[in-house]
């Protein structure tokens, strides 16, 4: 388990310990949910977007998802490696070069 999914497992065993795995579900779902929508604002389809709201949001999905994470033992610092190299050997020739 990396440093950050430690620091959330010591502040959730604080806390009492872990949800269901289907409650910890819902969290990341609720929590993906508020991120949408504050993209929503940041790109004028909404009003008044913050990107410090934004950052915020990202840091709850993160949490939610680590959560989950440390619940099945996973370390999501090598999932997301082996996700990068995934893309990297699928769908290298993709892209179309512009950052967007």
């Amino acid at each position: 388990m990396n440093e950050h999914q430690q620091r959330v497992d010591e502040l959730i065993r604080e806390f009492g310990g872990y949800w269901n795995p289907f409650e910890m579900l819902a969290a990341l779902m609720e929590e993906i949910g508020e991120l949408a929508d504050e993209l929503l604002k940041i790109e004028g389809i909404k009003e008044n977007g913050d990107p410090e709201k934004l950052r915020e949001e990202l840091g709850d999905v993160m949490f939610a998802l680590s959560c989950i994470a440390n619940y099945y033992n996973v370390d999501l610092l090598n999932a997301l490696e082996e996700s990068v190299r995934k893309y990297r050997e699928r769908d290298g020739d993709r892209w179309s070069g512009t950052d967007g």
